[in-house]
């Protein structure tokens, strides 16, 4: 199994995702990365997941649409997902997209934390 792009931990009963990698171009790493994340929110009957971008400096558009398909996945599932610290460049990728208002996006992982409670 290749070397996980991912540092997954829990945090009262949410799966905490940080990534490794600062760029996130790379087709393969991008698949490699969702299909991690998927293999986590199909461990959980109702997964709350939050995304951690703190080391994040760039995402390609299959990032983006990798998220999108994780965000229904973990819908139907009736679960929530959060993402969070996301590169101020890399958000306004998403207000141009609009997926900041299909995404719960919080300034810190804190904060998006309690908004699971």
């Amino acid at each position: 199994m290749a070397e996980s792009r991912l540092r997954i931990s829990n945090v009262d009963a949410v799966t905490h995702v940080e990534f490794v990698d600062r760029n996130i171009l790379d087709e393969a790493n991008i698949q490699a990365i969702a299909d991690e994340i998927t293999r986590v929110v199909e461990q959980a009957s109702e997964p709350k997941l939050l995304l951690n971008f703190a080391n994040v400096d760039h995402l390609s558009s299959a990032a983006l649409g990798a998220l999108i398909t994780i965000n229904s996945k973990v819908k139907e599932r009736s679960g929530a997902l959060r993402l969070a610290n996301i590169d101020p460049q890399i958000y306004e990728v998403f207000l141009i997209t609009r997926l900041n208002k299909l995404f719960e996006i919080h300034e810190t992982a804190e904060e998006a934390l309690e908004s699971f409670a």
